[in-house]
């Protein structure tokens, strides 16, 4: 973990109250998809934490939805302008021993952390079949630049403005044994009945962001696990619904 200085590099809107911000600064500390960073808001006591949507050396892609004050002052960030941030925090996704035909389930905010699982699997020589999930056309965002990565790719809206008409997993078919997802907790419950294994990445309220204060605590079958420090991913065979 580092508190990092970064200088914003852009900050726009990509979505129905979805924003990009592109970062410069030290990403050294970010190792694996899945990850997420810790954003000190000027005036704001308390962290927001925000998945990594990509990184590489001495840049950071974040993806960000507005809703509530915090946010709404990210938003207003201008290039130029500087911002703090805690790094590595999260166990990320682990790659190893994955079967070759995994589907990669995305929903809402969910989605930019698949982003890169989606560029480390396809270094790996994995093909993942990546289904999104949207409310409407409005809220749909990334969907080609998965398509760029050379993957298959579906959406699905739940009002039916784009895409497939439904819910994450009516577009993923039952030919996927092993999934990632990240998503709304319903959203989660969903994919984790309809697959024999996978894993699974949480979001909670957190104080700290690093395992301090044990706010974000989860059951599992192994016992209560930190969301921040133990997870957000957690394996499909110790997840307690």
């Amino acid at each position: 973990m580092k508190d990092v200085e970064f200088k914003v590099l852009s900050n726009e809107m990509i979505a129905q109250d979805i924003f990009r911000m592109t970062l410069d600064g030290d990403t050294s500390d970010i190792t694996k998809p899945g990850q997420f960073v810790e954003i000190k808001i000027p005036g704001r006591y308390l962290r927001r934490p925000i998945s990594v949507c990509d990184w590489s050396e001495g840049k950071l892609t974040l993806i960000y939805k507005v809703v509530g004050e915090g946010t709404e002052d990210l938003s207003f960030l201008e290039p130029g302008e500087y911002l703090t941030a805690l790094t590595g925090l999260g166990n990320g996704y682990d790659l190893r021993n994955i079967p070759k035909n995994p589907v990669i389930a995305g929903g809402g905010v969910g989605v930019p952390p698949m982003y890169a699982l989606a560029k480390a699997l396809k270094q790996q020589g994995i093909t993942p079949y990546v289904a999104l999930g949207f409310n409407s056309k409005d809220d749909v965002f990334y969907e080609q630049e998965f398509r760029a990565l050379g993957v298959p790719v579906n959406v699905a809206t739940v009002d039916g403005s784009h895409g497939a008409k439904g819910f994450v997993t009516d577009i993923f078919g039952d030919h996927h044994d092993y999934a990632f997802a990240c998503g709304p907790e319903p959203m989660l419950k969903a994919v984790y009945n309809s697959v024999k294994d996978g894993q699974f990445s949480f979001e909670a309220r957190m104080g700290c962001g690093f395992g301090a204060c044990m706010g974000c605590s989860k059951k599992t079958k192994h016992g209560f696990k930190r969301v921040c420090k133990d997870g957000p991913i957690f394996t499909w065979e110790e997840i307690v619904w």
